[in-house]
């Protein structure tokens, strides 16, 4: 309760900087959201608890996303960061998945840059979730991404501004071999991790999803 009541009163001293006729009656969930908001973060979960219960991810619950036929997800999120690494656009997902692409930041994407550049500070995200068959492709099964169980990762972005493209960077000296090692790295987070060297329709980005094969991850 202390936590909430500070939180609410630096929310209405924010809002207190406007004109007092511009000022609506906010309340303590609006208060909160606009202290979010000054922020640059979007409270999601529980207090204390984070989005899926983890305070490193950042962003708001959707709830269920109705889709057509087998489309849709049960308990959706809009995952905007990853603790200090942004999302170029809000990733609409299962807690599953959100989960999975924490771990491959952690394990995976940063310990291949290093400190190269500063670090990771944003992910390019080509795809998320779409009512779509795989690869586009009429008569194909439905992709994991109409299960809001996928992710496509396209750039990673530097903190000094410099980025590593996944199309132009994956046959490189300079960027090949830190993306080789985070394409090897989803495999086991992911169930299924398809990059370049997959097939035709992945040549310019990472395909990551939480399908789960008998035979374990399927990485190609």
């Amino acid at each position: 309760m202390r936590k909430t009541a500070l939180v609410l009163c630096a929310a209405l001293a924010l809002a207190a900087c406007g004109n007092r006729a511009e000022r609506p009656d906010l309340g303590e969930t609006g208060a909160m959201s606009l202290l979010n908001r000054t922020l640059g973060r979007e409270a999601a979960a529980p207090e204390g608890g984070g989005l899926c219960g983890d305070p490193m991810l950042v962003g708001e619950v959707a709830g269920p996303v109705d889709g057509r036929g087998a489309c849709g997800i049960d308990s959706a999120v809009r995952l905007r960061a990853v603790g200090d690494v942004q999302l170029s656009q809000a990733a609409l997902i299962d807690c599953t998945t959100a989960k999975a692409l924490k771990t491959w930041l952690d394990t995976g994407a940063k310990p291949a840059i290093g400190t190269r550049g500063g670090g990771i500070s944003r992910l390019r995200v080509a795809a998320h979730y779409a009512c779509r068959t795989r690869n586009h492709q009429k008569g194909a099964k439905l992709s994991e991404h109409g299960r809001g169980r996928a992710i496509d990762i396209s750039l990673i972005r530097l903190v000094d501004g410099t980025s590593i493209s996944v199309l132009e960077g994956w046959n490189t000296k300079r960027d090949g071999p830190a993306l080789r090692k985070m394409h090897a790295a989803a495999c086991g987070p992911f169930g299924t991790v398809l990059g370049p060297e997959s097939d035709r329709f992945h040549k310019d980005h990472f395909h990551f999803d939480t399908a789960r094969h008998r035979g374990g991850s399927y990485c190609r």
